[in-house]
């Protein structure tokens, strides 16, 4: 049984793994644009995170009075998903409740990935459904990362590299405290308008923009060169590294970290959504390289 599935449209080439639907490859005209998922660094390339993002309290969360084992970002990206549908520039992943996901998520779901292929661009469309008959609460996000430099040029303060955000945001995030939860604290980010340079230093962890104005980031290169991220109906966004790590992850997620203290059910998580019996709800993240000008 294969663990890869290849989709192409002319020059754009994408690789994703069953395990977890996540893209392993995406190649424009002959050359990489994922990071490589180095172990020595970060042994992922672009995981999606489901039914919850960010780190839960204690480990876990709880539902009706009931403590289940959650790992950071869920399980989804650690389970296989089945091929649905494929054609050449298209295929549907699709992941389903199993006795695993329910002795620590004690809901039916379906999770369908769709990812599609065009000129320089991969975009992903997903559908989180509700089969059960209460609601279904969840958080969604995709958790890309890139090389960096990418373009050539160094990786440090001053070379040149930034993220530059749809719009201004604000000049501040939320600390992380132990154990990946968020603390009410801010630290201040060196945002210059809409725009981000890009320092190594900066990344003792993630930098999480909550409810934020953007719907789209992009990490340029002084060449001009840019790899966009564009995300519809998920409105945090994160930018992260390790400082010594050669790449850099743009994020969007519909939820995130439990805040430190939490102790509340699952449906009272902050940011969580509440997916009503029947319903589907759909978002959508979209990369493309862009080779030069803003």
């Amino acid at each position: 049984m294969t663990d890869t599935v290849e989709i192409r449209h002319g020059d754009t080439i994408a690789r994703l793994a069953l395990a977890g639907a996540e893209p392993v490859s995406w190649r424009v005209a002959g050359t990489e644009y994922l990071w490589s998922g180095d172990p020595a660094h970060w042994n992922r390339h672009a995981p999606w995170l489901f039914p919850v993002v960010g780190a839960s309290a204690d480990g876990a969360v709880t539902v009706d009075g009931r403590a289940y084992p959650m790992t950071q970002h869920g399980f989804a990206r650690d389970s296989r998903f089945a091929v649905a549908e494929q054609a050449p520039d298209r295929v549907v992943l699709r992941l389903t409740e199993s006795p695993d996901s329910l002795a620590r998520y004690p809901y039916p779901f379906v999770l369908a990935i769709t990812a599609t292929v065009r000129d320089g661009t991969l975009a992903f469309d997903c559908a989180v459904t509700n089969p059960g008959d209460r609601p279904l609460p969840y958080g969604l996000g995709f958790h890309p990362a890139f090389p960096w430099p990418f373009a050539g040029g160094e990786r440090a303060a001053g070379a040149g590299y930034a993220v530059r955000f749809e719009s201004p945001e604000r000049p501040a995030v939320p600390k992380v405290g132990p154990g990946g939860l968020l603390v009410r604290d801010e630290q201040a980010v060196p945002l210059e308008g809409d725009t981000l340079p890009l320092d190594p230093a900066l990344f003792t962890e993630a930098l999480v923009f909550l409810n934020a104005r953007s719907r789209t980031m992009r990490f340029t290169a002084p060449s001009g060169a840019a790899i966009r991220l564009t995300a519809e109906d998920f409105p945090h966004l994160a930018v992260w590294t390790k400082p010594t790590a050669p790449f850099l992850s743009l994020e969007c997620w519909t939820g995130h970290a439990d805040w430190a203290g939490f102790a509340g059910d699952l449906t009272e998580r902050d940011s969580q959504r509440l997916l009503a019996p029947g319903a589907t709800a759909r978002h959508r993240v979209e990369l493309a390289f862009e080779a030069g000008g803003r």
